[in-house]
């Protein structure tokens, strides 16, 4: 890992120990009543989203309720920010660059650096903490994705957790994704939702939405004029990308013409309406990830269709968004609040390019898995074209869409190329002093919090929990809403694991790889690009200037060094490096059963990247039948049951199914084991043994890996996302009945040789500052 030569290593998690410590008492101060006419705030996150994907950026995808805040507000064509979700969440909610904020990547990793803490400094207020303060109600749905993975379970410590962090209530998913047909894992306020199975029709974009209007509905019914601050993050359309039938037949048919003839419409679109200037050029196949994506008249029919089913899912998902906008906005219409509401919205980095140059019905069959895959490993596993969005299939759109989506510039999310970070923006206010209109200025995510708070008159906490507050890295940016040609923000750095970028003026240095260990931490290859005359980076003109090079290069460390970026991931460091306070969590355990399920992170420790068996002991009467035990859905999962009396082990493999059935039990005491024992080539064997003998066995099937089982282990009943739809199509959750579940045990094995985790004995460390 690359870093300054007086930059330490792991040991310097030890000198934040405070910052992982809580306390009991509450420490915020008491709320002030606002003024007579402070606004209601907004703010409207995205995942995933690219820079063209909304109507007023040149999509052709149904957004009218965006339309309208654009028409009568602000639309930035040059804002910008962090390459990933959990950086930008960071910077938008403290006002901080995303590593100063601790969130140099998203939040799976914990490798002892404070850059790459995933956790939100002790001593940041966030923007919800000063608006309460300053006497909002503060409340927020969807997406959270700003604890550490190992403290999202429900013995951990919550001082990280939305309500510890601001807001007065919470509804969503505290993980980073899930499907929006079955969550894996939904939290209210600080508790997890305890719910065996989901109502017909459930979405989760729709109940977000309903969760929000209820919020505000509530405090309405108890405080007619206080005015209220909600965050709504869409988890929507990150993948597994899914939407509603009725709103994917509204985009059939509308992508057979491919990609490159909707980036074209795009890029018009965008030109006509100064979305970019007119010198602007399209990037071309040979710096464009050409290399990445099939051309479109090479493929087959059969392929064309599926890749453009992949795009109307897609659309649909983008659509359903557009909706919930337009809910949120007419509740506020019937109440005359809309006029005084300021509405805020972004994408959270560019779209991403996780599907690969195929698309795929499989998408944890590769996302979230680190390194090489075993050769014949099937990322892509087939299924009925109709599936596509709906809870059977966990999908991702291919390469070509996801350019498509970040039209007019190039690459993709965790790049620091504008397709990574180069977002859409628009802000509304209709009572606001001041007109809307286009913006070109350069804008950064963490402009967003003090700007929202100037707006409110609400002056963010000078501390917090008795210590001052850190400096806001962003800036106000009202005097740009109010005057077209005031200046916008000058500069700004970038990274996300080693690739590098700074913005200054209209200049633009970046490197796409880590330096080598003798370059040292600004060495490395650098592309300059003049933004002024080049917005699409569609010329390297760094020969025609080292000098520039070499100093914006030297700039960027500066940068770095001040914001904690370093060490630089030049080795996957960040992704094996782990705190051994993790240990515990992959020793054995019982488990309850018919409780709400053990949370993902938790579970995986028990069973990812390992062999482990599970110890069941139980009591059947003659009608014994139901699951014993399930873990994952229908991206992944595996499911101990009894059926008709007999045992049953299903096996999900990324949309793969395989089952082995056992003999009828006797009525009586039984003691049931099911073993999955690691073999090469990252696969696993699955044997369920019936008092001592071999009942059912499956033969060497692909290992769930890196996110996958993505839904927890549950006990007596199937939750969520179901591992075997058939088993759900005929008896839905399967609660296990006929009989007592006396003792359900997992036990882990060794982990993997391909496990590279690197525990580091830092526990003890953080233990001896404490004292």
């Amino acid at each position: 890992m690359s870093m300054p030569t007086e930059a330490r290593g792991y040991e310097s998690f030890a000198g934040h120990a405070a910052e992982f410590t809580s306390e009991s008492e509450p420490w915020w101060p008491e709320p002030q009543r606002p003024g007579p006419k402070a606004p209601n705030v907004i703010v409207m996150l995205i995942d995933d989203l690219g820079f063209s994907d909304l109507g007023p950026f040149g999509s052709e995808i149904e957004t009218p309720r965006i339309d309208g805040l654009a028409d009568e507000g602000w639309v930035f064509t040059n804002y910008r920010t962090a390459p990933m979700c959990s950086p930008a969440r960071a910077a938008l909610l403290t006002g901080l660059n995303p590593h100063r904020a601790g969130f140099g990547f998203v939040a799976h990793i914990d490798p002892g650096y404070p850059g790459f803490s995933c956790e939100l400094p002790e001593d940041a207020p966030t923007l919800a903490e000063s608006l309460r303060a300053g006497g909002y109600a503060t409340f927020m749905v969807g997406k959270w994705h700003l604890t550490l993975e190992s403290r999202l379970h429900d013995g951990a410590d919550r001082s990280t957790w939305p309500l510890q962090r601001g807001f007065d209530r919470y509804f969503g998913s505290m993980d980073g994704f899930t499907s929006l047909h079955h969550p894996h894992r939904l939290v209210h306020d600080n508790s997890v939702v305890d719910l065996r199975e989901y109502p017909e029709g459930f979405f989760l974009t729709d109940e977000l939405t309903d969760r929000a209007i209820g919020m505000i509905d509530d405090l309405r019914v108890n405080d007619p004029d206080k005015p209220f601050f909600l965050y709504y993050a869409h988890t929507s359309v990150h993948g597994p990308i899914q939407a509603k039938d009725a709103d994917i037949e509204k985009y059939r048919g509308r992508y057979e013409a491919g990609w490159n003839a909707l980036r074209a419409e795009r890029f018009a679109r965008q030109r006509a309406r100064g979305i970019v200037p007119d010198h602007a050029e399209l990037p071309g196949e040979a710096i464009a990830d050409g290399d990445r994506i099939p051309v479109w008249d090479d493929l087959s029919v059969e392929e064309r269709r599926l890749f453009a089913r992949h795009m109307e899912v897609y659309a649909a998902a983008v659509d359903e968004i557009d909706q919930s906008v337009g809910r949120l906005l007419d509740r506020l219409d019937r109440s005359g609040e809309r006029e005084n509401t300021i509405v805020v919205l972004a994408s959270d980095n560019g779209g991403t390019a996780e599907g690969g140059p195929t698309g795929t019905r499989s998408y944890f069959a590769q996302f979230g898995a680190n390194g090489a895959m075993p050769e014949g490993w099937i990322t892509d596993v087939p299924r009925p074209l109709e599936d596509l969005g709906g809870p059977r299939v966990f999908g991702q759109y291919p390469t070509g869409w996801a350019r498509v989506s970040n039209t007019p510039f190039r690459s993709f999310k965790a790049t620091t190329y504008e397709g990574g970070v180069h977002a859409p923006l628009i802000i509304s206010w209709p009572d606001a002093p001041m007109a809307g209109g286009l913006r070109d200025q350069f804008v950064f995510v963490s402009d967003l919090a003090p700007t929202i708070l100037e707006l409110c008159g609400v002056p963010s906490l000078d501390q917090r929990r008795g210590r001052p507050a850190l400096e806001m890295d962003g800036g106000s940016v009202v005097d740009v809403l109010a005057h077209p040609t005031a200046p916008g923000r000058e500069d700004q750095y970038f990274e996300c694991v080693g690739r590098r970028a700074l913005v200054d003026g209209t200049w633009k240095a970046l490197s796409t790889v880590p330096p080598t260990k003798d370059e040292g931490p600004a060495g490395g290859v650098w592309e300059l690009y003049d933004l002024a005359s080049d917005p699409t980076e569609t010329e390297d003109v760094s020969a025609d200037h080292p000098e520039r090079v070499a100093a914006m290069a030297a700039r960027w460390h500066a940068e770095a060094w001040r914001n904690t970026v370093f060490p630089l991931d030049d080795d996957g460091a960040l992704f094996r490096l782990r705190p051994d306070t993790e240990e515990p969590l992959s020793a054995a355990i019982d488990l309850v059963p018919f409780r709400p399920p053990l949370e993902r992170f938790r579970s995986a420790k028990l069973t990812v990247l390992r062999s482990f068996a599970v110890e069941v002991d139980l009591t059947t009467e003659a009608d014994a039948a139901g699951v014993i035990v399930a873990h994952g859905d229908q991206g992944g999962g595996y499911l101990l049951a009894l059926d008709h009396g007999a045992p049953l082990v299903a096996y999900n493999a990324y949309g793969a199914m395989h089952r082995a059935r056992g003999a009828q039990l006797s009525p009586g005491e039984h003691r049931i084991v099911l073993r999955v024992d690691e073999h090469p080539g990252l696969r696993w064997s699955l044997t369920v043994e019936v008092d001592g003998d071999r009942a059912a066995v499956i033969d060497s099937v692909p290992m769930l890996i890196g996110m996958s089982p993505f839904t927890g282990i549950s006990v007596g009943y199937d939750f969520g996302g179901p591992v075997d739809w058939e088993l759900h199509e005929q008896h839905r959750s399967f609660p296990f009945r006929g009989g007592e579940l006396h003792r359900v045990r997992y036990v882990p094995g060794e982990r993997s040789p391909h496990d590279p985790t690197v525990l580091r004995a830092v526990g003890q460390a953080v233990l001896a500052v404490a004292d």
